[in-house]
């Protein structure tokens, strides 16, 4: 495979660093740049914990993306950056590989037709674990036979938004094949408001925060007399490496803005 030069985004967050880890152990990638609020012109090997790379860190995106030779942007950061840093890369004909959620409809529309515009492919995916992945295609699936559902997400308590993306992009998946209806009773009474969870197209969806998770959740399924769930656990951040390294290497023969890395594993 050829080389492929990259630039990480949010590269001394946790998914950052272990981005770098990857990056380090593969040969035909070569790290060329890191975005971050911190550490600015400093070496990746002059910071603790990361790997012996000589790639520097740039405090803003354009100015990196003018300095270096970049193939992709693997942004790791959050919402609000992160759309700044995927329109930066369409615009310099960079290809991003975004793992950031939270994007807005307007957004992921603006973006699509600017890599359509400027014929430059790129992945935003709300999960870059290929197990959860499947788990989301898995519950698809199951919708179209159990339309009574509810999603259960579990995440460390640094996560800013909720649901989590992936807990969307779940139902959203569930929405193509399940049989709209409304859940519980129609009387039913939040004694407290929120108890029952996020309203989705009739489906409940609730979110967990805790110290120690990392990225956690069940998608359970009724139906007369059984119970189907379908449960997906990221235990380290390495779970998600696999994915965003396939995004890399696939993003490269792209021309177009792909949402969801299910439409490259599963095509």
């Amino acid at each position: 495979m050829n080389q492929i030069n990259i630039v990480v985004a949010g590269a001394s967050g946790k998914m950052g660093s272990e981005a770098l880890r990857m990056i380090e152990k593969e040969e035909y990638l070569n790290l060329v740049g890191c975005v971050d609020l911190k550490h600015t012109g400093k070496k990746v090997s002059e910071i603790e914990g990361l790997p012996n790379l000589d790639a520097l860190f740039y405090h803003d995106i354009n100015q990196c993306l003018e300095a270096v030779d970049a193939d992709v942007l693997i942004d790791l950061t959050s919402p609000k950056v992160g759309y700044q840093h995927t329109k930066a890369a369409l615009l310099n004909g960079v290809r991003p590989v975004v793992g950031t959620t939270g994007f807005t409809a307007e957004q992921l529309e603006e973006l699509t037709k600017l890599a359509k515009e400027k014929q430059v492919g790129g992945i935003i995916a709300p999960n870059f674990a290929m197990g959860a992945v499947l788990m989301m295609q898995f519950s698809r699936m199951a919708a179209k036979f159990f339309p009574d559902v509810e999603i259960i997400e579990k995440h460390h308590d640094q996560k800013v938004d909720a649901p989590s993306g992936t807990a969307i992009k779940t139902a959203e998946l569930i929405q193509e094949t399940r049989q709209a209806k409304q859940q519980g009773h129609p009387d039913e009474e939040e004694l407290i408001k929120g108890a029952r969870g996020a309203d989705f197209d009739g489906m409940k969806i609730h979110s967990v925060r805790l110290p120690g998770l990392v990225a956690h959740q069940e998608v359970t399924f009724a139906g007369p007399g059984e119970n189907l769930t379908i449960k997906h656990d990221s235990f380290h951040r390495e779970s998600f490496m696999s994915g965003i390294r396939f995004a890399v290497e696939q993003v490269v023969d792209l021309s177009e803005l792909i949402y969801g890395l299910e439409h490259l594993m599963l095509d």
